[in-house]
C-alpha cells in the first residue's frame, strides 16, 4: 500500500482477524461409492473406509472416509459455473507487498465423515503478523482457516493455511528498507 509503512498496514489488516465469511453449503453428501473410488485408486485396504460388516463394529458404528475426504470436499460447494458469493469470500488482507508463497497447510480432523453426511464450510482469518525473511525484513504472514460443519453443525475439521507475502526488491528499497 503506497505511502504506507508496514506497521501502519499491519494496523490495518489486524483489523480483520476474527472475520468469517457466511457458511456454504458443499453440495454432495458422503458417499460410499467417493470413498470405495479413492480406496482403490491408492491401493488403500483399510476395512473401515471398505467394509460396512466390519466398520459397524468399530467405535464408529459405520464406514467412514478417510482424512482426505475433506481436502476433496471444497470443490464440490458449487455447481459449475456457480461463484461464491461476496459473503462466502474472505475480504483482502491488506500487505504492502503483492508477492506471494503459500507455506504451510494442516489439518485438524476432530470427527469423522461418515456416509450420508453433509457439510457447510466458512473460512476465518485466524492472525496476520510480520516477520523477517530472507526476502524482506517485513514480511507479512497470514494465518486463514476453513471450517468444515456437519449437518448438526458441529465442527468436523479445520484445515488452516499459512500466507507469506513480501515486497519486491525494489520496493523495499524504495521503502528505505524498512
Amino acid at each position: 500500500m503506497p505511502g504506507k509503512t508496514p506497521e501502519e498496514v499491519l494496523e490495518e489488516a489486524r483489523k480483520l482477524i476474527g472475520y468469517e465469511t457466511k457458511p456454504y453449503p458443499i453440495r454432495s453428501p458422503v458417499e460410499y461409492s467417493s470413498i470405495l473410488r479413492h480406496c482403490m485408486m491408492t491401493h488403500n485396504d483399510n476395512p473401515l473406509f471398505l467394509d460396512p460388516e466390519y466398520a459397524r463394529n468399530t467405535k464408529y458404528s459405520a464406514v467412514v472416509a478417510p482424512a482426505f475426504f475433506y481436502s476433496v470436499m471444497e470443490g464440490n460447494y458449487r455447481w459449475p459455473g456457480e461463484a461464491k458469493t461476496p459473503e462466502q469470500t474472505l475480504p483482502e488482507v491488506p500487505t504492502p507487498g503483492q508477492r506471494l508463497i503459500n507455506l504451510a497447510t494442516e489439518w485438524e480432523i476432530f470427527k469423522p465423515a461418515k456416509i450420508g453426511d453433509s457439510f457447510t464450510a466458512s473460512q476465518r482469518i485466524k492472525d496476520v503478523y510480520t516477520k523477517p525473511t530472507r526476502l524482506d525484513p517485513k514480511s507479512f504472514w497470514i494465518v486463514t482457516e476453513r471450517i468444515y460443519r456437519d449437518q448438526n453443525g458441529e465442527t468436523a475439521a479445520i484445515c488452516s493455511n499459512i500466507a507469506l507475502r513480501y515486497r519486491s526488491p525494489e520496493e523495499i528499497e524504495a521503502a528505505g528498507n524498512a
